[in-house]
């Protein structure tokens, strides 16, 4: 099985940065896609950024020039650059990946890590 495993939460204040780290392990033929999401308290899971193994790079317009994703693909890890951080982006949040695994090569899955909180207060 697939597993993802994220890390890098914490606590910090208004203006600081965090770097999110999520490795991917398991029976890995091909990772499609990795990104991150986020769930505030009482709010609905929103998208975040994404990367495609091309190299693509997709944000939401509430980070943009803020956050930066990349991807370490000998390490099948994805981070999140976390600068400039405000109160409003306290959430848990959550790697997922499309990954096409060696015993199934024609059927990617979706798959979520079990969350990370980021608190950002004063």
């Amino acid at each position: 099985q697939v597993q993802l495993v994220e890390s890098g939460g914490g606590l910090v204040q208004p203006g600081g940065s965090l770097r999110l780290s999520c490795a991917a392990s398991g029976s890995i033929f091909r990772i499609n896609a990795m990104g991150w999401y986020r769930q505030a308290p009482g709010k609905q899971r929103e998208w975040v950024a994404r990367s495609i193994s091309g190299g693509t790079a997709n944000y939401a317009d509430s980070v943009k020039g803020r956050f930066t994703i990349s991807r370490d693909n000998a390490k099948n890890t994805v981070y999140l650059q976390m600068n400039s951080l405000k109160p409003e982006d306290t959430a848990v949040y959550y790697c997922n990946a499309i990954i096409t695994t060696i015993a199934n090569i024609q059927g990617p899955n979706i798959h979520w890590g079990q969350g990370t909180q980021v608190t950002v207060s004063s």
